[in-house]
Formats: C-alpha cells, sequence, structure tokens
C-alpha cells in the first residue's frame, strides 16, 4: 500500500511553523513578565531551599512577602519552611493573620484553613487540627484532610472513628487499608479485653478477620482470650491457625503453644508440633522455644542432641550456647569438664551479647520486643517477626 503525496500540504506548513513561532514569542514574553513581578528574595529562597539551607529560606521568603505581601503562594510556602524548622507558632500566627483580611475569596479562605489545620497537627494540637480538617468543604481537600484525620486519630488511639475515616479513604483514593483496619480493630479487642468483655473481643477479632484475613494477631489474641478462660485446646487451636496465615509469625506464639500442650498433659505433642514447624520454616525464635522444651520434658541429652542436628543444619552462636549448656548440664560428674564447658559458654555469651533486636523497615526504629505497630513511626506490622542476632530463650510479644 502506496501513500500519495499531497502537494497543498507544503503549503501548510509554514503556516504551522509562523503559528508555533508566534506562541513561543506569546509564553516567552508572559513568562519573563511574570518572572519581573516576583521579588528577587524569591529566588534566593528557592536557591536556598535547593542548598537545604532551611533558615536562610526562611529570611528570604520572609523579606518577599515583606515587598509582596499579597501573594499566598509565599505566605504558604514560608509556612510550609516554618513547620520544617518547627516554628509552629510563627506559621500560625501568619495564617490566623491572613485570615482576617476581608477582601479573601471562599477558595482563597479554604486555602488558608488547610495551611492552618497542617500547623495545628505539626504542633500537636489534635482537637483545632481535626476541627478544620472535618470543616474544609472543598473536594480538593478532602483526601489529604482524610489522611491528616487518620493521623490524628490513630495518634489519639480513637479506633472506631480511624476504621470510619480508613474506609472512606479507601473508596476515594483506591488504595487498600485493609491491614490498618484490621489493626484498629484488635486495638478495639484490646481494650474489651482489659475490660473483661469477651463477647466484644470477639466481635472485634472476626471484624478484624473479616477486613484482613491474614490478621496473625487477630488469631493470636484469639488464642489468648481461650487460654484466660482455661481453654487451651480452642487457644492451641487458634495459634495453630498462623501458619495459614504467615508462618514467619510462629515463632511469636511458640512458647505459649508448648505451655497450653503442657497444661494439657500433652507436651510431647507440643515439642512434635514444633519440630515440625523448625522443619519447614527453619526459625530461630522455634528453636529457642524448642531447646527449652526439650530440656524440661527429655532431658539434657536430648536438648544437646537438638542443638548438635540445628548447628551442623545451621552454624550460630545462639545454638552453640544451647549445646554447651545441654552439655554442662549433662555431664556433671567430671569438674575440669564442667569448667572448661562453662568458660566456653561464658566467652560464647560475651561474643553474643544481648543485641537481640527488631527493627523497624520504615524507619529504623530499634526495639527489643515485638511492637504491631512501630512506636517511632507509627506503622502496622512493619518490624519484622523475627529478632536480628536473636539470642533470647523466650519470645516476649507485646499485643
Amino acid at each position: 500500500m502506496t501513500i500519495e503525496f499531497e502537494y497543498w500540504w507544503l503549503l501548510i506548513l509554514p503556516v504551522f511553523f509562523i503559528l508555533g513561532w508566534f506562541a513561543a514569542r506569546v509564553d516567552i514574553r508572559q513568562l519573563i513578565s511574570e518572572s519581573t513581578s516576583l521579588p528577587a528574595a524569591y529566588f534566593k529562597g528557592l536557591n536556598f531551599l535547593i542548598s537545604n539551607q532551611h533558615n536562610k529560606a526562611v529570611d528570604a521568603f520572609s523579606e518577599a512577602i515583606h515587598i509582596n505581601n499579597d501573594s499566598l503562594e509565599l505566605h504558604f510556602a514560608l509556612g510550609s519552611l516554618f513547620r520544617r524548622t518547627g516554628e509552629t507558632d510563627r506559621a500560625i500566627n501568619m495564617h490566623l493573620n491572613l485570615l482576617d483580611k476581608k477582601e479573601l475569596s471562599e477558595g482563597q479562605k479554604e486555602a488558608i484553613k488547610a495551611e492552618l489545620a497542617q500547623d495545628y497537627l505539626k504542633a500537636g494540637l489534635f482537637d483545632r487540627a481535626e476541627e478544620l480538617f472535618k470543616g474544609l468543604e472543598d473536594k480538593r481537600y478532602r483526601q489529604p484532610a482524610l489522611n491528616a484525620l487518620l493521623e490524628i486519630f490513630v495518634r489519639e488511639r480513637e479506633w472506631q472513628q480511624a476504621i470510619e475515616t480508613a474506609t472512606e479513604l479507601e473508596r476515594l483514593s483506591g488504595i487498600p487499608f485493609r491491614k490498618e483496619i484490621a489493626q484498629y480493630y484488635c486495638e478495639l479487642a484490646m481494650n474489651a479485653m482489659i475490660d473483661q468483655q469477651p463477647d466484644q473481643v470477639r466481635m472485634h477479632l472476626a471484624n478484624a478477620l473479616d477486613a484482613n484475613k491474614k490478621c496473625v494477631r487477630a488469631n493470636v489474641l484469639l488464642g489468648d482470650l481461650e487460654l484466660q478462660s482455661g481453654s487451651h485446646a480452642s487457644a492451641i487451636s487458634h495459634w495453630k491457625h498462623i501458619e495459614f496465615q504467615d508462618p514467619e509469625y510462629l515463632g511469636l506464639v511458640a512458647t505459649k503453644l508448648i505451655n497450653s500442650h503442657t497444661a494439657i498433659e500433652k507436651p510431647e505433642e507440643g515439642i512434635a508440633l514444633l519440630k515440625n514447624y523448625l522443619e519447614n520454616y527453619k526459625l530461630p525464635s522455634l528453636m529457642s522455644a524448642l531447646y527449652e522444651a526439650t530440656i524440661a520434658e527429655e532431658g539434657p541429652e536430648s536438648a544437646a542432641k537438638l542443638a548438635r542436628k540445628e548447628l551442623i543444619r545451621k552454624p550460630s552462636l545462639q545454638t552453640l550456647d544451647q549445646l554447651l549448656q545441654a552439655r554442662a548440664l549433662a555431664d556433671d560428674e567430671d569438674n575440669h569438664s564442667q569448667n572448661d564447658i562453662q568458660l566456653m559458654q561464658q566467652t560464647v555469651r560475651n561474643a553474643i551479647g544481648n543485641r537481640a533486636s527488631y527493627h523497624c523497615d520504615q524507619c529504623g526504629f530499634s526495639a527489643k520486643q515485638y511492637h504491631w505497630q512501630c512506636p517511632a513511626c507509627n506503622a502496622w506490622e512493619s518490624l519484622p517477626s523475627e529478632p536480628s542476632e536473636a539470642i533470647s530463650r523466650e519470645m516476649t510479644v507485646k499485643n
């Protein structure tokens, strides 16, 4: 197939060229006009921002506003800088003074209120921030306002409002909040557990699993609830279900599983269960719980065999410490051998130190015990299920 050349195309090409040149000249003139109307201090402020000199940028933008006090954009830029440098009181006063201007349009008032709400949020004045964010009617601010409100409700532990806000955010943004909503229900369940309201606990945890079927915490808490009433078999059933949600979290309930099996006089079943988990998932926390159960139920010889097998599979100072401890308990006749083992064990423990910790994937916060929510950045399930350089004998879980 061939395309026929139309000679009139040659005539129209120069016309397009002339129109493009004319449009470019208009854009250039407009750009020059707009740039010359801005104070020189504005460009100085931009330069300081680029070079991360925030204090100098504040001074430059303050000078620009003094020259051109009618520019809301300059005020907003300065307010953002005030918040970044921790001078929230100056940002609040500036935006309150702007609101006093009578010639503002409704759209401008909404924009100033949105900035003022951010000031209050940064300053920790959550009641004032919440009131302003809820009062923003412009659709442009709806989603940012909901994000800010969600942050406020989480910080103030208003979990029901957090659930409603996250659900609305999910609808508007299309971004899933299933994991967070499930955790909010777990927090409500924790409150009900403290208040000794088991029916409320079950309802909230059912809602958590409905929001996120992989919510491990819900099954941890369901097991804990059954444990409180002495229903060890039911508790075991809930904890075992974690394997099908995320087996990486089995270490959090390993000791609980052993204790409940022992309570119903089936410790050997608990040990067999943990051996199966260890074989399949190779988690250090499982090894720690299994070692303690083995040494208590089967004696140091069996514990030593377990540690030796694990040491061959995956050499680690933690497992070597366990092997030495088991050998020391088993060999109680030869004093010289005992002294040598204890000396080696002390050397290993000095080399390891007490460095077991969880590190948040979002902000790097380090904790000695597991948290479902990072205490530093408030992210949910951001700490790994296993501590790094784990040496502890028993997992400590903060529900």
